[in-house]
């Protein structure tokens, strides 16, 4: 990294904030590249060490991957609501959008947390990831917390920020608020709550892992970094370009949260190894079993997929790694944004793995 890396960062910070987003996608670019031009992918995606004008997706640019419009999401065809509400703490307030199923008849059901990337809304998220439709099918609660552009000019989650990383602060404690209110409100099973992301919401959902461990029986990290893999904005676009470990949080229990990734080996925006962090994170010093299985899906992505197993023969973690794939929610819809239609499909498989995976002792 060039001296005058973190210099750079601090002005792109300024620009930004001072509205002036295409000049700050330019120092971006440039210090990432050692002062020179990003190379480009002869075929437009993203290639390792290419950042084009979205590598400020987790910070500040409002660029999108598709042309695709941010449509409203429509109920599940078999009459599910999807309904406003709020909720607010001494951390600051928080919209969401909650999904309810056709099927709820006050029996207790699953809740997914869904954290939406930079730009992204509750609507456009629910669109491109289709999760509302799946959760019509499975029976499920979702609920869509909303970063609004107050908080970050790009409505990222600020996963970097040392005062969103820590529990009963910041936007972990607005998100867990959130959940809890969804649990207090509707007949939801405390064994089984959820939590996911893409990209800075990937980021902020192992932020809840880390954070909430008896409250989330499980996290899916889709495209985004462990927890504190940075600590400000500087160290925030160096973890995106080069990969983070991280630090665990302080107030992380010794419980494995069991973890589900998908990341694209040519994201040009999080590179890759952030994604073997969050494993690493993910399982301390446990000891781990590991098979890997390859597939392509028909027409589609290849991928490889691991699965690390206990001691006792159960599959805590799941990693996808998406071959010749960029920064999108593999499988979704393109009536949203950041999506790649061409699989796999990353939420059928999260959900799968989430209902596999009930919390075994949750305390409140």
């Amino acid at each position: 990294m060039r001296d005058s890396f973190h210099e750079d960062m601090l002005e792109a910070t300024r620009l930004t904030r001072s509205g002036r987003l295409a000049d700050a996608t330019a120092l971006i670019q440039r210090a990432l590249n050692g002062g020179r031009a990003p190379r480009e992918a002869d075929d437009g995606s993203d290639a390792p060490g290419s950042y084009r004008p979205q590598i400020i997706d987790l910070i500040a640019d409002r660029v999108e991957l598709n042309d695709a419009p941010h449509a409203e999401p429509r109920d599940a065809a078999a009459g599910g609501r999807f309904v406003a509400g709020t909720y607010e703490n001494a951390a600051g307030r928080r919209d969401y959008k909650l999904y309810i199923p056709s099927g709820c008849r006050g029996q207790a059901l699953p809740l997914i947390v869904m954290l939406h990337g930079c730009t992204q809304s509750p609507d456009d998220f629910a669109a491109g990831t289709r999760m509302n439709e799946l959760a019509e099918e499975r029976t499920c609660f979702v609920v869509y917390p909303a970063q609004p552009a107050s908080a970050n000019p790009s409505k990222c989650w600020n996963w970097f920020k040392p005062g969103d990383q820590r529990r009963a602060r910041g936007e972990p404690s607005l998100i867990a608020g959130i959940t809890r209110q969804v649990m207090h409100d509707h007949a939801v099973d405390p064994r089984r709550v959820y939590v996911a992301g893409l990209s800075a919401g990937g980021a902020a959902a192992a932020v809840m892992a880390a954070t909430y461990p008896d409250l989330y029986a499980a996290v899916g990290v889709h495209s985004g970094l462990a927890c504190g893999a940075a600590r400000d904005l500087p160290s925030a676009f160096a973890a995106m370009r080069q990969g983070s470990a991280g630090a665990p949080a302080a107030d992380a229990g010794p419980r494995i949260v069991p973890t589900i990734i998908f990341h694209g080996d040519r994201d040009g925006t999080v590179h890759p190894s952030n994604g073997d962090h969050v494993i690493a994170q993910a399982a301390a010093s446990a000891d781990l079993r590991a098979r890997t299985e390859s597939g392509r899906v028909p027409g589609g992505h290849a991928f490889q997929r691991t699965i690390r197993v206990d001691a006792s023969g159960r599959d805590v973690i799941e990693q996808w790694v998406v071959q010749g794939a960029g920064h999108a929610w593999f499988g979704g819809s393109p009536a949203g944004s950041y999506t790649d239609p061409r699989g796999p499909d990353a939420s059928r498989e999260m959900l799968r793995f989430f209902l596999d995976h009930p919390l075994e002792a949750p305390v409140r």
